[in-house]
Parts: structure tokens; sequence; C-alpha cells
């Protein structure tokens, strides 16, 4: 009876019954979820690369995935969050897992946890039912990007071959630390004994080290074991595995994707006595890949930006990528974020590059009022009453956007990956209702 109860649902389905089903959004802690792994005899044969850090994952995972996909390999790529819809988590061969597919996945992760006094969270669950598609599907490679943290995060259950650490910066502080070298050591926890773990934070914090030692993990560091040059139109790698010159920029916005795209060759260097790749795949990964959400420049006037960034490092590369983009009449920023991050420091950081804000509270348990983005913006000295405008909803601000902004303005989404979904999804109405 169970089973065929199971069978009906329909994925939209699955996913509210996630939601509801662990008492709490975030709890860490491998045990639980190691259970059911264990219940579903999910034993992968197949390399894998966990990838971690503050900033830079979703662009290291992408890149990793374009590259060994042009190589021809069958790639399983995991990712968190998503934008529009929870497919663009799981990944095969760079396309989306089918509702068809991921229901099952589901059906088979339940049936493993009924009877079991176990409750898994949406994080956990989705987890699990990734790595049992991936291993269905007989992967060639799974890309695996930590949700949070990285010790005690579900990713870290799966045995990796190679560990990548981008970043280390303030974030998730409620659970990971107030420092970075608490932060540090959270996220050092994907690095395993005997193998490379890599880290392309350029301070390194001594905790990062230190767990490298204890375990006996051999960490190669950005600057000192890998590293690049930029010529012209052109960058230069140097790592493990030797150098390669007349690399194309990425596709892939911002100076700073070419850090991310050092580390995602090292990686590569890593692994390639298992998955081999030669110039002309790194070439065409770099040219071909795409990461919706990450300085995204839409077609069209005004110039529209699209950024996830909702943390105060990702908001000063933010900001250096405005300031590079040249001169605008002026900047509207869209801007929403969750009550748990630090808004005044993302504030602080773009605010000498935004002339009017258009702030929305989020419809979410989490999400914060736009009032009390009103007031983070006050108590920065954002003052000037006509630079900040209140709207009941994401749409409503973005909409105002569109009908201020001239040609010669530009307009910046960002806070969060409701606030960029939410757009998007806005833009999408819009065209299906011009159709």
């Amino acid at each position: 009876m169970l089973e065929s109860n199971l069978a009906t649902r329909t994925l939209t389905e699955w996913l509210g019954y996630l939601e509801r089903l662990h008492p709490i959004t975030i709890e860490m802690g491998l045990d639980r979820v190691d259970q059911i792994k264990d219940r579903l005899g999910i034993v992968p044969i197949f390399p894998i690369i966990t990838v971690g850090g503050t900033n830079g994952k979703g662009s290291t995972c992408a890149m990793l995935e374009s590259i060994l996909s042009c190589a021809g390999y069958r790639v399983g790529c995991y990712t968190s969050p998503h934008l529009l819809r929870y497919n663009e988590r799981v990944r095969i061969s760079r396309y989306e897992a089918s509702d068809e597919d991921l229901c099952k996945a589901f059906e088979e992760v339940e049936l493993a946890r009924v009877g079991s006094s176990i409750s898994l969270t949406y994080f956990e669950f989705g987890t699990l039912a990734a790595m049992q598609l991936f291993s269905q599907s007989g992967v060639d490679v799974a890309i695996l990007e930590v949700g949070l943290g990285g010790r005690l995060d579900a990713v870290n259950i799966f045995e990796p071959d190679c560990s990548v650490l981008t970043s280390i910066d303030l974030d998730h502080m409620d659970y990971l630390g107030s420092t970075r070298e608490e932060i540090g050591f959270e996220k050092a926890g994907i690095f395993r004994s005997g193998k490379i773990a890599i880290c392309s934070e350029a301070e390194m914090p001594t905790s990062v080290l230190l767990q490298a030692d204890l375990i006996g993990a051999h960490l190669i560091h950005i600057d000192s074991d890998f590293g690049y040059s930029v010529q012209d139109n052109q960058w230069s790698y140097w790592g493990p595995g030797g150098k390669r010159h007349a690399l194309p920029h990425p596709a892939l916005r911002g100076s700073y994707q070419l850090r991310n795209a050092s580390t995602c060759l090292t990686a590569l260097d890593v692994v390639r006595d298992r998955l081999p790749v030669n110039m002309g795949d790194i070439r065409q990964g770099l040219l071909q890949v795409e990461l919706p959400g990450r300085f995204q420049i839409l077609p069209g006037l005004p110039v529209t930006i699209l950024d996830v960034a909702h943390n105060p490092a990702a908001a000063r590369t933010l900001s250096t990528n405005l300031g590079s983009m040249g001169q605008y009449h002026k900047t509207y920023a869209v801007f929403a974020m969750l009550k748990d991050k630090d808004i005044p420091g993302v504030v602080r950081a773009l605010k000498s590059v935004i002339d009017v804000w258009l702030i929305a509270g989020i419809d979410a348990p989490r999400g914060a009022s736009a009032d009390e983005l009103r007031q983070v913006l006050e108590s920065e000295n954002v003052i000037e009453e006509e630079s900040i405008n209140n709207f009941p909803d994401i749409d409503s601000a973005y909409a105002y956007a569109c009908e201020r902004a001239s040609e010669n303005d530009r307009i910046c989404v960002f806070g969060s990956f409701y606030t960029v979904s939410g757009v998007l999804r806005y833009r999408d109405v819009v065209k299906h209702r011009q159709q």
C-alpha cells in the first residue's frame, strides 16, 4: 500500500513532503543520513570530486562539469540551491534529471527510511536521491557541491577522490562559527587522509592547514602549488600537472573566475589518471560553461545584472565587477535578503555603487522584510529619502526598476537566490503574456 501511494506522487508533492518531513530545516550531523545510505546500498564505484567553500563553489562545479563533459565523460553534478526548478540540482550529462527519475529516487530513499526512526532534512533526502540516481545511471564521475560547511554536511558521507575548498569567509555563522578559523575548520572537514585537498583561498586560516596535517591529507594551496597569470585576452595556468598556456577566459563573467578556473584545472590534474582531459577539452569546456545568477548579464537595455551574492565577500566581488563595467547614469538595485545573513556587511560592500535601492521582503520563514532592510540601509547612512523605495514583493520592485531605468542606466538584482529566481520567474510570466 505504501509503495503504491509513493508511486503516485508528483515532484511538487514530493518536495512539499520533504519540506515538512523534518522538524527543522538544517540539522548538522552525518549519522542519520549515513544509516539511510547503507540501507539503500549506495557504494559509488566512480571518482568523486567534492567542492566546498563560502563562495565560488557553483562556478568551480560548473567548470568541472563542462570540461569533463566536453572530454566525453558521463558526468553527474549535484549542486544547490536551485533558481527555478529543483531539477537544476541534479544533472547527468549536462541534462537536468527528469521529474520521473527524481520521483523514483525519492521513492527509493523513502522506502529505505520508512520503518526506521530516522528523519531526514530536505537537503539530506535530496543528496541521497542524487547519488542513487548517479549510481543507477552509471556516471563516470560525480561532482558534489557542499551545501553548508563541510564536516557535518550530508555530501560528506561520500568519500571524495579529491576535495576542493574554494574560499573561506564569514557566512552561516550560526552553524559554522563566528571566525574564519572556526569556519575553516568546518569546511576542511571534507579533506581525506592520503588524498589531495585543494585550497584556493589565498589567506588560508591556520585551522585548514592544521586539519590537513592532523588527518594526513596532502594540501595544495593557490600561489604556492598552483596558480595563473593573465596575458591580454588569454591566461596561463601552472599546477601539479604542469603548465597550460593560451587558455580562453571562462564564459562566466568576472576576473575572479580565473581563480575558480585554475582551481578547476588543479582538480583535473589531481584526477588525471582516472579522468584524463586534453587541451581541446579544457578550451571548449571553459568557453561553453554556463551558470545562471552569477554576474549574469541579460540581453537588452537597460542592462540588467543578476547575482545571487548574499554575503559580504560575494558582495565585494559584485561591487568590483559593477565598477569595471563602465559608466552608467544610475544603478538601480533590486534587493532582498534572508534575515540570518550579514545584511549590513552586504550593504556596506555595495552602497558606493548603488544609486537607488528598491527593497522587498522575501516570502519565506527566513526572509527579511522590506522594513528590516530599510532600517539597515538607514543605519549604514543610506538616508536620502528618494534613494530607498519599499515594495511588497520582488516582482513589484523589479517592475518599478524596468519602468524607471533608462537605456543609460542599469539594474542589479542581488541579495539571495530567492531574489534572482523571483526576477527570472517574473520575466518568464511577462514574456508568456506578450506571446
